[in-house]
């Protein structure tokens, strides 16, 4: 793990960049000098734990790029990917003791820490920052909730329906995920096929015949394992079984913006 101060700014400062954030762009500029005067700009390789099961972190964080997983290991064994966290999302159990899950590194990942009895000090004065980790934690719930409901199809290429439908609706902005092209959603997927599996609850072979499947019905088109076109956005919802999964609307109204940009 490489640790830096983030980029020295005009005055001589370390400037963590907190306002690029989302979120963060809101809080008061004397909020925000007192978290950069604390912060650490970590990077993590892929599949470099961040944080144990069973112990307290030792920081709080905020993701600035790339993907974390939460992971879980059950009692057969076997890893079970229970969540994933993005830009922009806070972590580190504030107040609130041991870990329940480790945070791996699911892509390479750079992220804001912060001490965490410091953090934990500026929260208990900061009714902005405590509303952010609040909103933060919100979104986490409603991602969550989203799995549940995907997780519930006795259908792999129905979880992997829903799972690419969650990728446009949930993750859209993160990382030039998802693009428009020839009036098609185009979703580049971050995580490797284990980690699918492991998300959706199934095997790797279970994983690559459901992608087929969907291809077989017309319903996606794979350019390569990790770069996918989306044919029928509501057949794909049909087949998540959640008619209603995401912001579909928002999704053809990002084709219908890009297509009258080309126009």
């Amino acid at each position: 793990m490489e640790e830096r101060l983030g980029e020295r700014a005009e005055n001589g400062a370390y400037n963590c960049g907190l306002r690029e954030l989302r979120g963060f762009d809101d809080l008061p500029e004397d909020l925000r000098q007192e978290l950069r005067s604390i912060c650490r700009l970590r990077d993590f390789s892929a599949g470099q734990t961040i944080a144990e099961v069973g112990s307290p972190p030792p920081f709080s964080g905020v993701v600035r790029s790339g993907i974390l997983r939460m992971q879980k290991s059950l009692p057969d064994g076997r890893q079970h990917v229970v969540g994933l966290l993005v830009e922009g999302d806070l972590f580190g159990r504030v107040f609130n003791g041991d870990m329940h899950f480790s945070l791996e590194a699911a892509t390479d990942a750079e992220v804001y820490t912060f001490p965490r009895p410091r953090f934990e000090a500026i929260l208990q004065r900061s009714p902005q920052l405590d509303r952010l980790l609040l909103l933060s934690l919100l979104n986490e719930l409603d991602r969550a909730r989203d799995w549940m409901i995907i997780l519930a199809n006795p259908k792999v290429r129905g979880r992997l329906a829903g799972f690419l439908l969650l990728l446009c609706t949930r993750f859209r902005n993160v990382d030039d995920m998802v693009t428009v092209a020839n009036n098609r959603l185009r979703v580049k997927i971050p995580l490797s096929r284990p980690d699918i599996a492991h998300l959706l609850g199934t095997r790797i072979e279970s994983v690559s015949r459901g992608f087929h499947a969907l291809a077989d019905a017309g319903l996606i088109e794979m350019l390569r394992p990790d770069l996918i076109d989306l044919m029928d956005l509501e057949e794909l919802a049909e087949e998540a079984g959640e008619p209603d999964i995401g912001d579909l609307a928002a999704l053809e109204m990002l084709k219908l913006s890009e297509r009258r940009m080309l126009d």
